[in-house]
């Protein structure tokens, strides 16, 4: 088992990925801001929706080693991957509205842009408030001599089903979306 699952050189691609965000907002190209934002918003959404109605149910009923086997690779991943997609998606979302003239509406289609905003904060708050420190702590749990398998159960449970509580406002974060894209 590997001594150190948090791989620190995975930082790179989030500077690197942060650096693409601020030159694309700074550019206020709507095509590429529009690009950035659907697609780190798909690669989001996509891969919650995946971890919490599939993945999750299935971890829930295999055996404490396979889990564990999983686990060793998926965690060191999405402890940088997720937060970053997060930070992109909803930063990059605030300036296409901006540039776009959303942010500028009057109420009550204003309330389109609230909404997505409120639902933008509380998927962050979250996510870097639980998932992240709920993922640190499995990967620090992982690299133990004798890991604590129902600590670690116990853990990915709540994780899984936190994912998938994100996965479903990510999906009416889409309809509130696809009603910006049709026009309010």
């Amino acid at each position: 088992m590997p001594t150190n699952l948090i791989r620190w050189h995975y930082l790179w691609y989030v500077v690197a990925a942060l650096a693409v965000m601020i030159a694309v907002i700074a550019s206020h190209h709507l095509w590429s801001l529009n690009f950035v934002h659907v697609f780190c918003g798909l690669l989001w959404t996509g891969i919650d929706l995946f971890m919490g109605f599939i993945l999750g149910p299935i971890m829930r009923v295999v055996d404490i080693a396979a889990r564990k086997a999983v686990l060793l690779r998926l965690t060191p991943r999405t402890l940088f991957l997720m937060p970053t997609l997060s930070i992109i998606t909803g930063t990059t979302g605030w300036y296409l509205a901006e540039d776009i003239g959303f942010t500028a509406m009057s109420w009550p289609q204003y309330a389109w842009v609230a909404a997505a905003l409120v639902l933008v904060i509380l998927m962050s708050i979250q996510g870097i408030g639980y998932l992240l420190p709920t993922n640190f702590r499995v990967c620090l749990e992982l690299q133990k001599d004798n890991p604590d398998n129902a600590r670690i159960a116990s853990l990915t449970n709540r994780y899984f089903f936190a994912v998938a509580l994100q996965g479903v406002t990510q999906i009416v974060t889409i309809i509130i979306m696809a009603r910006f894209a049709t026009g309010i």
